[in-house]
């Protein structure tokens, strides 16, 4: 059984990383993150289910550590700003001229400056292809509200950047 779970895990590993930065919004603190969900993968119990459904386990086993350290961290009198998600530093990426770099900046902007359960949904349903059904799984939700939470963070994600986009367009009109 350890082995079936040392691969699952293995097997998803970025995609489940990519999860946790998502979560937590921080690199460190996501690392934290995957090394909690690995060690409570492996000492679950729980036998991971079986035919093609091991990804959303493990998406829920991270979602709900990373709910574990929430409730954590908050009953604790004091928080380090880094678990919170407050120091949000990136790696630094070497700057260039790339359209698909600057609409990832633009939807990562976005992305940080929608709530949590919109930005979860998007996370799972639209970045790492989860269906609705699987999504409402991971997040204990109806598949309705998945939906719902979808189609609102989608509207607020065009907005916040579509208002960027206009700001853009008319700093350009009045260099001309």
């Amino acid at each position: 059984m350890l082995q079936g779970i040392e691969s699952i895990l293995i097997e998803h590993w970025a995609a489940l990383f990519r999860y946790a930065l998502t979560l937590t919004g921080d690199r460190e603190a996501a690392r934290d993150l995957m090394q909690q969900a690995a060690l409570n993968a492996l000492a679950s119990r729980a036998t991971p289910p079986q035919s093609g459904r091991e990804q959303a386990w493990a998406f829920k086993v991270l979602r709900n550590a990373w709910i574990d350290q929430y409730r954590q961290e908050r009953s604790s009198p004091i928080v380090d700003a880094a678990a919170t998600g407050m120091n949000r530093e990136e790696a630094p990426a070497p700057w260039y001229y790339d359209d698909r770099l600057l609409d990832d900046m633009a939807v990562r902007e976005a992305l940080e400056k929608i709530d949590l359960h919109h930005r979860e949904v998007v996370a799972l349903v639209d970045i790492q292809g989860f269906r609705y059904a699987e999504a409402a799984e991971i997040l204990h939700v109806p598949v309705g509200t998945v939906m719902s939470r979808l189609s609102r963070a989608r509207l607020l994600l065009l907005q916040i950047i579509g208002g960027k986009v206009q700001v853009l367009e008319k700093a350009r009109r009045r260099r001309s």
